[in-house]
């Protein structure tokens, strides 16, 4: 079993698909299909059922799959060993972040990091809270930054800066002409928010939870997978929502949202790593250049 093999297997898992695998990794279809062939006949298995043009893991595929991620990001750790050694003119670093932080905080950051070390190549994921902690789990990416606190015995955490929540509602919203919202006020209306697993979502989900309203009065009409789609959604009516300022912003500038004072609590931003795998010098210069930028983020976040 070989390397290539494993990355091929990894690949046509994911796409589910042989052609678009191949394309991903620059290969012909029949080498992507020769290898997975290669594969279960060696061990006399099957890997893959073929349903029609698709193709779906069997249930030894699905368990191959966990040990051929793990064994390639050993391998890749292996091969950033052995670049750190050529000091910071080339590599890579694998980023993931939460909504709010990967589509606010970080690319700055990531273009400062570019400027000063451009022979690093920067690759960043999105997801919600728990996607981006098990990418960090799993050794599919070095670091991760996240919204909320993480409970895995395998990561080490670290604030990296406060972020500010804020109530919203749009302008034809029957609280938009209110200062201000009190906890007894939270079952008057519809709430929008993001999906389970999100941070935002957590911790929107935890000031309406100690409102002191019984959860049944608590009307969430919409369930959103994108800050974006929330702010369209609070924008357009569909009711209140709760998230960081740092994405309400620009529309609260322009008057599209209307910020409410609800006393809510902030959130810590925490960047997460593995405990035992090995942090490269590339992942360290990261590091500290987000910690060099917490005092930047709380600031912009309570402007």
């Amino acid at each position: 079993m070989t390397l290539e093999q494993l990355r091929i297997f990894v690949a046509v898992a994911e796409h589910e698909h042989m052609t678009r695998a191949a394309e991903s990794l620059h290969l012909t279809q029949s080498a992507t299909s020769a290898a997975i062939a290669a594969l279960e006949t060696r061990y006399a298995t099957q890997l893959f059922h073929r349903v029609g043009r698709r193709i779906e893991l069997t249930e030894i595929g699905r368990a191959f799959l966990i040990e051929a991620r793990a064994v390639l990001a050993r391998a890749a750790t292996a091969t950033t060993v052995l670049t750190d050694m050529a000091g910071m003119t080339r590599g890579s670093l694998a980023l993931a972040a939460s909504q709010t932080v990967g589509n606010y905080f970080l690319p700055p950051v990531m273009a400062r990091y570019r400027q000063r070390f451009p022979g690093i190549d920067l690759s960043l994921r999105i997801g919600n809270t728990e996607q981006v902690a098990g990418w960090v789990r799993d050794g599919e990416v070095d670091l991760g930054i996240v919204e909320g606190a993480i409970d895995d015995p395998a990561l080490a955490t670290q604030p990296v800066g406060d972020d500010e929540l804020v109530l919203v509602v749009g302008r034809s919203h029957p609280w938009a002409k209110q200062h201000a919202v009190m906890p007894g006020q939270f079952a008057e209306t519809d709430w929008v928010l993001r999906e389970a697993g999100s941070g935002t979502r957590a911790i929107a989900q935890s000031v309406l939870d100690q409102s002191g309203i019984a959860h049944d009065r608590i009307r969430a009409a919409m369930e959103l997978p994108s800050n974006e789609a929330v702010c369209a959604a609070v924008v357009a009516g569909a009711g209140a929502s709760i998230m960081s300022r740092l994405v309400a912003t620009a529309l609260i500038g322009n008057g599209d949202l209307i910020a409410l004072d609800a006393q809510l609590p902030t959130r810590r931003f925490v960047m997460l790593r593995h405990k035992e795998r090995y942090a490269t010098r590339a992942a360290r210069e990261m590091s500290q250049m987000i910690m060099a930028g917490e005092t930047t983020m709380t600031n912009s976040t309570m402007s």
